[in-house]
């Protein structure tokens, strides 16, 4: 009995020395996060700045690839035939441990940082309209303090960035996935920008399939010969108009959205080309799948009933995001240990002013962490999806936003440089290196995530949407920089961050 009483006081004293251990190193990631707060809000700034949409981000890779080589990592640029994918890794062996996010702006989002009123910076250029400059700052400062600390305390295994492009389009990570990046990761985490600091789990979005449908017919005089040509457009509009029947008949959970990419070129001339460019969605990738092959077959038949050709080409999918209720649970923890930022009476009025200006309520800055819990499922879809139905991943939303304030709507791009969104990066840092600390040094994290993550797909293995001919959409955005980059570039940053 004493041999026993004495083992089990030895065996409290070491368990709390590990955990008085653990504590300290997230110490530690926090003081080398917050000595670095000036180097994170620039990289952040640099993104904002150079504003570039998705297969487009070549200035901020380039910088952000100097910045984590000049830190000590290993940065690939152009994995998967993509040349602005990032991949960068440090360390040896297992565990592999992911983070996840994407730095892509969006078409005409432009705007001058700081100003309510609509004052773009380039006219008709894109911008940060839902924040994914300061993901850049984020997840770099995590990364890097994460390393000090393995390197300090010899840590074993790897630590990765997947910066990957096109998220707004749903375009680089089914291709990440099929190229097998991701094969050997133990676990991953995903951060996104918010209004609070929150994390969540289950199926957190939807999947969905992207695709353009080109018709092919014959050109004749709209007056003089009509009966001779084959109306590419009339075979878009009839493909509208019976995926507009068929909803009736469709699970209340799907969305199809669509846009007439190409409609002819003068009303007295029978169109020889049309398209029509879908976006197909359901609350599950196989419901997604469903969907879109009854929409491929609605195709099918208004290029029948016109004697016209229809080509296909599927320029993204992404299935819906799942998030590990284990690996939640221990991010949540870190959450509120770290809490949220102290706001000063300068930047809730700021906010109070802002919400007032678009209409919104004028509530100021959230305060408290979320709650812990699952979260309702968002209908919009994110391409990193396909990361969680192959590696067990958690997600961690951080407050560098505005309350109110909605995302792709060029009012979201007036914050993303204020001292609101430094302040949230700067917190978002702390929780995503603190939570990248657990599953690094936590044998039994990372086994139970891997079994909640065997009980969340066993009724859905994961399988591509994506059909094997499929490429990425390297000229995605491409004219627009091309044409509106110059302008831009007399407001980039002349910047080069570096952690210390």
């Amino acid at each position: 009995m004493k041999f026993l009483t004495a083992f089990a006081l030895t065996a409290l004293v070491a368990t709390s020395a590990i955990a008085q251990s653990a504590d300290d190193r997230k110490k530690l990631a926090n003081e080398v996060i917050e000595r670095n707060a000036k180097t994170i809000a620039e990289i952040g700034d640099a993104v904002y700045f150079f504003a570039e949409p998705g297969m487009q981000e070549f200035e901020s890779t380039k910088m952000l690839k100097a910045t984590l080589e000049a830190a000590g990592f290993q940065v690939e640029l152009g994995g998967a035939g993509m040349p602005t994918n990032l991949w960068a890794k440090w360390g040896n062996g297992h565990p592999i441990i992911a983070i996840a996010t994407e730095i892509d702006s969006l078409p005409e989002g432009n705007q001058t940082p700081l100003e309510f009123a609509r004052k773009p910076m380039v006219a008709g250029a894109p911008g940060h309209m839902e924040g994914h400059n300061t993901h850049a700052g984020v997840s770099l400062a995590a990364m890097f303090a994460v390393k000090q600390l393995m390197e300090c305390d010899r840590l074993p295994g790897t630590i990765v960035l997947s910066l990957g492009p096109a998220e707004e389009q749903l375009a680089s990570r089914p291709f990440l996935v099929r190229a097998g990046y991701f094969k050997d990761v133990d676990a991953a985490l995903i951060i996104h920008i918010g209004q609070n600091l929150s994390t969540g789990y289950g199926l957190m979005n939807y999947g969905a399939i992207s695709a353009k449908f080109t018709f092919r017919g014959k050109t004749a005089h709209g007056a003089v010969n009509p009966w001779d040509g084959k109306d590419a457009l009339d075979a878009v509009e009839l493909m509208d108009i019976g995926f507009d029947k068929l909803r009736e008949h469709m699970r209340p959970t799907y969305r199809g959205h669509r846009t007439i990419t190409m409609g002819g070129i003068q009303p007295n001339i029978i169109p020889d080309l049309a398209q029509i460019w879908w976006f197909v969605r359901d609350a599950s990738g196989p419901a997604a799948k469903s969907n879109f092959d009854r929409l491929v077959n609605v195709g099918k038949g208004a290029a029948m009933m016109t004697d016209t050709t229809m080509e296909m080409e599927v320029v993204a999918s992404a299935w819906p995001s799942l998030g590990n209720k284990v690996i939640a649970e221990a991010v949540q923890k870190n959450i509120e240990a770290v809490g949220m930022p102290t706001w000063t009476d300068q930047e809730v009025q700021f906010a109070k002013d802002f919400q007032k200006s678009t209409g919104a309520r004028e509530i100021g800055l959230d305060t408290k962490v979320t709650p812990f819990g699952a979260r309702p499922q968002s209908f919009a879809s994110n391409d990193i999806g396909d990361i969680t139905w192959n590696v067990p991943t958690g997600s961690l939303s951080f407050p560098a936003s505005v309350p109110g304030i909605p995302y792709h709507n060029w009012v979201a791009a007036v914050t993303p440089t204020s001292t609101i969104a430094h302040k949230g990066m700067v917190t978002g840092a702390k929780v995503l290196a603190a939570s990248v600390l657990d599953l690094l040094t936590s044998p039994e994290l990372l086994q139970k995530a891997r079994e909640q993550f065997q009980a969340d797909t066993k009724d859905s293995p994961y399988f591509t949407l994506l059909p094997p001919e499929a490429k990425p959409p390297l000229e995605l955005n491409k004219e627009v920089m091309d044409k509106l980059r110059p302008e831009m570039a007399k407001h980039y940053m002349k910047v080069s961050p570096r952690f210390n």
